[in-house]
């Protein structure tokens, strides 16, 4: 598995962004706009990525104010997770967007710019939209 992680700080906390985040509905916001067609629930999320795939996924597991884990519902181009771990110091939540994604040598290629960038873009606009 090929790991792509980003990591923020939140002057919010551990509860308000747990509670954002356990909710799939928002996670809308947190996405480029070459992600399309999105439509959620609290515990799924289906939508297109712009020339690229459809992807379905659901939430597997939540750990209240630690860590929820995001997997696919439908067989994805190449199997992944998506997983975020949050901590709380001095009045401060770090929150740690990891994506788990099993690729091969020629996907690695393509995938690991793209899916690096998602990770990177999806802290910051947390740290945007919790601001």
């Amino acid at each position: 598995m090929t790991t792509f992680e980003s990591k923020v700080i939140i002057n919010k906390p551990v509860n308000e962004v747990y509670n954002f985040l356990a909710d799939l509905n928002n996670h809308r916001q947190l996405m480029p706009d070459s992600v399309q067609d999105w439509t959620s629930t609290f515990d799924t999320a289906s939508f297109n990525i712009q020339n690229m795939t459809k992807l379905s996924l659901k939430v597997e597991s939540r750990v209240e104010d630690n860590e929820i884990k995001i997997v696919p519902s439908e067989k994805p181009p190449f199997n992944l997770e998506l997983k975020w771990n949050l901590s709380f110091n001095d009045n401060q939540t770090e929150a740690v967007l990891t994506i788990l994604a099993d690729l091969n040598m020629m996907m690695k290629i393509m995938a690991s710019g793209p899916l690096q960038k998602l990770a990177d873009h999806e802290t910051q606009t947390l740290v945007s939209v919790l601001s």
